[in-house]
Order: structure tokens, then C-alpha cells, then sequence
């Protein structure tokens, strides 16, 4: 480990820093009037985003409103909120007012140099759909000046990045809006980094809570696959699975930028998740994390790209579409689930990581501990060698 003196902004402040090197990555520590100094990762992530810790909340309909993404956000994350499945513009202006009242806070960690760190997932593959009501919200979301934009799942991402791009050069910005752009295969990594030039790379594993390709590697084998042949390029981030520091440290040593976290922030008390789904969620082994259409058939979110399916907690929903029930009768039988937060046949989304999840925590108290629990594994590893 080498260690050498460097000055840096860290929310807006000159200070001095302790530069830590660990081979893979290097983070820095800021001097404190404290028993422990703050370390802050450097990493390609969190120089783009002007953040401390490389953990990036995905936008998760139903469950990551703009008060969740702006908590990570505050806390040194990086959070997107969600805007997808009939939400309306005035719905959708109050979850990005919730977002920049949440950073605001006394004791943000975010960047002053950044107007609104916050970002906006769009499903493509709803944007595309003949008289689709959510591209209204597109425009709304720039207008607020968020940082960032999470494209994926559909025909013309291509499309929807120009969109952003252009809006950036009518306006004159001096910082564009960062594009994220999620992929599931090597290919689809190449074409958002070289042909889209995409600002970060999100690669999900099938091990991924939510939806996703149900053909994509685990993320031990698309991670590597993915840094060989996008040397060199924008900041790459893992998502599928991941549930505590350790794989977050595995992560950075396998050349990610950082990680997406999103059954984990579904146990934080900002979440939209109920009360239910949270008891559900601590209470789960990883072995219940499966993957089925068994929840878009019941609820009638059918219009997935081929080959993308859900993976959340096998329950009785479950259970009957695969013993072939009339869908009229398991639709029904969901939407009475639904009224009950009957969670044996409600969605309870959770990737296989859930099992290494125990308590309802804060999003700040999350990050913290991810940020905490990361430092102590990529310690620990210098150990390992002499």
C-alpha cells in the first residue's frame, strides 16, 4: 500500500487529504476532528458523480420515491427514483420535490458543485409504446436539472439518449446530464459504451432482484467478460445479488467502479415497500429468490422485452401459474392479495442476496455500514499477501 498528501474538494471544501492506493482502487482519507477518519473511495464512479461511496440506489418502481434517492444521495450515495407505471406529472414533481427537500438537509454529504444529485430510471421499452404517457415525464425530469438519467429494457435507447443530449444543447449546459444505460450481456455493454457513449455502464447479473434477462451470466462471469472488452471506457457498476460491504469490495477488485444496491434499500425505512414486504424480505432465505412471469401475468405489466422476466420471493402466485391456473382467476386472487397485503401472493421483488439481509435500517445508516464494511474487506485483503 502506498500513501501520499493530496488536496482535493470534498462537498465544495478544500482540504487536504491522505491518499490510500490498494492496487485495484485507492480511496482517501480526510482528516477529522474524530476518533476515526472519513476514507472517500476515488474510483471512476464517484469522480463522475462527485460522490464518497460508489453505491448507486436503482430506480425501482413501487419502491424508490424521490425521498429514498435523495437520502442516498445525502448520505454520499448516489440515488434514482423511479418513473414508470402510470405516474402522473404531478406525481412525479412531487417525488423530485421529496428528493431535493431530502439532500437539502443539514449534514448532506453531496457535492455542492451539483445543482440536483439525483437521477430518474426510465423503463425504454414503456417509453416506446404508442401514446405513452410517461415521455412526458422525460422532459419534466430535465427540466429539473437532475444529474443523471437510467435508460433500459427496449428497441431505441439510442433514441432516448439523443433526446437527452439535444435537450443539453438547446439549453447550453456547461455539465451534460449523465446517461446510464443498464445492460445484461458484453454486446449490449459495447454498443452503450462505444456506439451510445454512454457516461456509466450498469451490468446486471441474473442474480438481479426485479426484472431482468433471464439468459444474463452471473455477475462473477459478466463482471470480467465485461472490463476486458470495455477497456479503458466509462465506469462500469455491478448490480445482482449484492448485499453487504464484501461484495462491494469484489466487486472494486474486479475493476467495477462501484455497485447497485436495490433489495438492500428495499429494507430502508424510506422505501415505498410496506411494512409486510419488509418482514417478508428479512424473514427470506436466498433460496426463495426466483425468477417467473408469474407476477406480471397476475398484475397485467405484460409487455416485457423477450427474454426479461422478474425474480422476487416464490409465493402461492407463483405456485399457481405454474400449475397453470386461469389467469382470470389469478389475477383475481392477486388483486384481493393486493387489498390484503397478502405478501403469499403479493410481489415482494428480492435478488439472491436477500438472505444475507436481517433489519429495517436508515438509507444514510445503509450506506454507512456498505461504506464502513467495504473499507474493512479491502483492508483486510492486503493482508492476504506479503
Amino acid at each position: 500500500m502506498s500513501v501520499t498528501h493530496v488536496c482535493a474538494r470534498v462537498s465544495g471544501v478544500q482540504t487536504s487529504l491522505i491518499r490510500a492506493e490498494h492496487g485495484c482502487c485507492c480511496f482517501y482519507q480526510i482528516p477529522l476532528p474524530m476518533s476515526h477518519p472519513m476514507k472517500v473511495f476515488n474510483t471512476k464512479l464517484t469522480k463522475l458523480l462527485g460522490i464518497r461511496t460508489p453505491i448507486v440506489l436503482p430506480p425501482m418502481a413501487g419502491a424508490s420515491g424521490g425521498n429514498l434517492a435523495g437520502q442516498v444521495s445525502s448520505a454520499g450515495g448516489f440515488g434514482f427514483l423511479s418513473a414508470a407505471y402510470g405516474t402522473t406529472p404531478a406525481d412525479f414533481r412531487e417525488q423530485l420535490s421529496l428528493a431535493r427537500s431530502a439532500f437539502q438537509a443539514p449534514g448532506s454529504q453531496h457535492s455542492a458543485q451539483v445543482d440536483f444529485p439525483v437521477g430518474v430510471g426510465y423503463l425504454a421499452w414503456q417509453l416506446e409504446k404508442s401514446e405513452s404517457t410517461l415521455v412526458e415525464l422525460l422532459p419534466i425530469a430535465l427540466e429539473h436539472n437532475v444529474q443523471a438519467i437510467w435508460f433500459s429494457f427496449g428497441e431505441r435507447i439510442a433514441h432516448w439518449i439523443d433526446f437527452v443530449r439535444d435537450h443539453d444543447r438547446r439549453l447550453g449546459k456547461d455539465k451534460r446530464t449523465l446517461i446510464f444505460v443498464q445492460t445484461s450481456s458484453v454486446k449490449e455493454a459495447l454498443i452503450a459504451a462505444n456506439e451510445w457513449n454512454a457516461d456509466c455502464i450498469v451490468v446486471q447479473g441474473v442474480e438481479s432482484g426485479g426484472h431482468g434477462l433471464n439468459a444474463a451470466l452471473p455477475l462473477l462471469n459478466l463482471v470480467p467478460l465485461t472490463m476486458e472488452a470495455i477497456q479503458d471506457g466509462p465506469p462500469v457498476v455491478a448490480a445482482g445479488g449484492l448485499a453487504n460491504g464484501a461484495h462491494l469490495a469484489s466487486m472494486l477488485t474486479m475493476g467495477c467502479s462501484g455497485c447497485v444496491f436495490g433489495t438492500r434499500f428495499l429494507l430502508a425505512k424510506e422505501s415505498l415497500y410496506t411494512e409486510v414486504q419488509r418482514e417478508a424480505l428479512i424473514g427470506a432465505s436466498s433460496e426463495l429468490s426466483v425468477r417467473s412471469m408469474a407476477w406480471d401475468h397476475a398484475r397485467g405489466s405484460l409487455g416485457w422485452p423477450a427474454g426479461v422476466d422478474g425474480r422476487g420471493l416464490r409465493n402461492s402466485t407463483v405456485k399457481d401459474f405454474e400449475a397453470g391456473i386461469d389467469i382470470e382467476e389469478l389475477q383475481s386472487k392477486f388483486r384481493d392479495a393486493v387489498k390484503q397485503q397478502d405478501v403469499d401472493r403479493c410481489i415482494v421483488w428480492a435478488g439472491t442476496g436477500v438472505g444475507q439481509m436481517a433489519r429495517v435500517q436508515s438509507a444514510k445508516d445503509i450506506v454507512e455500514e456498505l461504506h464502513r464494511e467495504t473499507i474493512e474487506r479491502l483492508e483486510a485483503a492486503t493482508k492476504l499477501y506479503v
